[in-house]
């Protein structure tokens, strides 16, 4: 389907064939459109012209990549900075250029701001707010932060949408769809899988868009980690979010790489990296819900010494089947059984065309060598993480998206830790819960579990099959049913078929003329009744020198 179909074919997207034009003069201008000089769509064919503009050749073409998205705006950004963690995706190189990409925007003005809380909250903002500061503290791409004090005398952060971002990022979307969809039909691009990855990506910017969502989140943190005095997650306030505005606690502390200021609060920052990251990992192996953005700006250090944790927008969450694929790469791995772990490897990541099973079994021999004789306590986690990454890219095998997220948090989580103390280890933390994970595979209550999950599998086929046979018989009886046959050597077999039908008559026939003395005979032995036998044993010494010479290689054998 070209490109003018779809846009006849979908309403929606004819009101932003502006935008489109002007994402594919972007393009040009960077000179990152030519995939899409096939299409048939006249706006695009003068855009590509791109008649005075720029084609900045002077740069390679990973930094044009991140130009063009910084020109494109937010949601280009943000896909950005998503793919920037997917260098099993999109390389190495890549990913690193787009690392770049900043999460950053203008701030409002405070009216602008002070408008959108009070058509969300249905009220003047003075009778939410003792106080309400109209200048933001921060700002991003999606939305901006202010101060304000509760009429409790609380303070809070206000976090507010930029006004019109939604119906902005929803026009890009549907736009990126439809680029993925042509994409789609390139086959250099198709291996990135364009159209899964925008689909992945629209879910994500979209939660992003509901504050509610983070409330949630936020929720279910202070829920999880309620008696651990080590980690504090800001108190929402819901009587005070809605879609557009989330009201919560504001904290004050120290940034976590402010050495000096860490070091007169009387803490220990190697201790601080260490507790910070043991929450982490409990998050992502005890609750199977973490924080999946840990960088270090998240990260606050109270006057009371426990770890404030910022910004529960982005979360990751690790299901049964995820878990059991984690448990299949570590017991191979703890086992340094290089076939059993292509073979998990290739569970998660599936078989892409043209996959050379033993070059991938060999690269991670390979990886072993390099990384298997590591001291844990210098094991470089983020290092590992990356060589296994590009060592799939190479096969052009993609990760999926729960656990390519799992990996760059764990890599992120890695990275903060050291920028809090260089002797941070987080392959030191992660052991003892590798050996947790292993010995609960096999424990009688994951037993127990897979059982009732296989046996309902079993009684869904059971209930299944009936239905099943009821529709293939309606297919029989309405003549519908089809019914293909393959066979290399169809031919062959239906000749040796009818040769031993043959024999077996001729055997038969005989036995009857000899039982039955037909004329003439010999000694009481039915000549015809001979012949038979003879013509018989023939054919059944013809068959089998034929078969023979069917076996031998190079030669195949057929019956005339």
């Amino acid at each position: 389907m070209q490109l003018s179909n779809v846009i006849g074919s979908r309403s929606r997207f004819a009101g932003n064939i502006a935008r489109a034009a002007d994402v594919a003069t972007i393009l040009a201008k960077y000179g990152l459109a030519g995939w899409m000089a096939d299409v048939e769509w006249e706006p695009i064919h003068k855009a590509l012209k791109s008649e005075g503009g720029e084609v900045i050749a002077s740069h390679p073409f990973e930094a044009r990549v991140r130009l063009a998205l910084i020109d494109l705006g937010t949601t280009f950004i943000k896909l950005g900075q998503m793919l920037s963690t997917r260098s099993d995706l999109v390389g190495k190189p890549m990913a690193t250029e787009l690392r770049k990409l900043l999460d950053q925007a203008p701030a409002d003005p405070e009216e602008t701001a002070v408008r959108v809380v009070e058509a969300e909250l249905g009220r003047p903002v003075g009778e939410c707010f003792k106080h309400f500061d109209g200048k933001a503290i921060a700002s991003a791409s999606i939305g901006q932060v202010h101060r304000a004090r509760l009429t409790t005398g609380r303070l809070a952060a206000v976090k507010v949408q930029h006004p019109g971002i939604e119906g902005v990022i929803r026009r890009d979307l549907d736009i990126l769809r439809y680029l993925a969809e042509i994409a789609e039909k390139n086959e250099t691009l198709r291996r990135y899988q364009p159209v899964a990855l925008v689909r992945e990506f629209s879910r994500t910017m979209l939660n992003e868009l509901d504050f509610r969502r983070e409330l949630r989140n936020l929720q279910i943190f202070r829920r999880n980690f309620a008696k651990d005095e080590t980690i504090a997650f800001p108190r929402p306030y819901p009587e005070f979010t809605s879609g557009r505005t989330l009201t919560m606690e504001y904290m004050k502390g120290v940034s976590v790489t402010d050495a000096k200021r860490i070091a007169k609060l009387g803490l220990d920052p190697s201790e601080l990296a260490k507790r910070g990251a043991e929450v982490f990992i409990r998050m992502i192996f005890r609750d199977g819900f973490y924080h999946a953005d840990p960088h270090p700006g998240n990260f606050l250090v109270l006057p009371d010494g426990r770890i404030g944790l910022l910004d529960a927008g982005m979360v990751g969450r690790i299901d049964d089947a995820l878990a059991r694929q984690i448990e299949d790469i570590l017991l191979a791995a703890g086992d340094r059984d290089t076939v059993r772990l292509t073979d998990a490897v290739i569970r998660v990541c599936g078989t892409p065309a043209g996959l050379d099973r033993a070059a991938l079994s060999t690269d991670l021999s390979e990886f072993f060598q390099e990384y298997g004789t590591q001291d844990l306590s210098r094991f470089d986690v983020g290092g590992a993480l990356t060589a296994v990454t590009e060592m799939l890219h190479e096969h052009q095998m993609v990760l999926p998206s729960k656990l390519s997220m799992l990996i760059k948090c764990l890599a992120l989580l890695e990275g903060t830790g050291r920028l809090m103390s260089p002797g941070f280890s987080l392959a030191e933390l992660l052991e003892p819960w590798r050996k947790k994970l292993i010995s609960r595979r096999y424990s009688p209550e994951a037993q127990m579990k897979s059982a009732r999950r296989l046996l309902v599998d079993l009684e869904r086929t059971v209930e299944a099959l009936p239905m099943f046979i009821s529709r293939i018989m309606e297919r029989v009886d309405s003549g519908k049913a089809i019914v293909r046959l393959e066979h290399r050597h169809l031919k062959q077999a239906a000749n040796r078929l009818v040769f031993g039908l043959i024999i077996s008559g001729l055997l038969v026939s005989s036995s009857i003329l000899m039982a039955t003395h037909v004329p003439p005979e010999v000694r009481k032995l039915s000549i015809p009744g001979l012949l038979g036998y003879l013509i018989a044993a023939g054919l059944g010494f013809r068959s089998l020198w034929k078969n023979r010479d069917s076996r031998l290689p190079g030669r195949e054998s057929d019956y005339d």
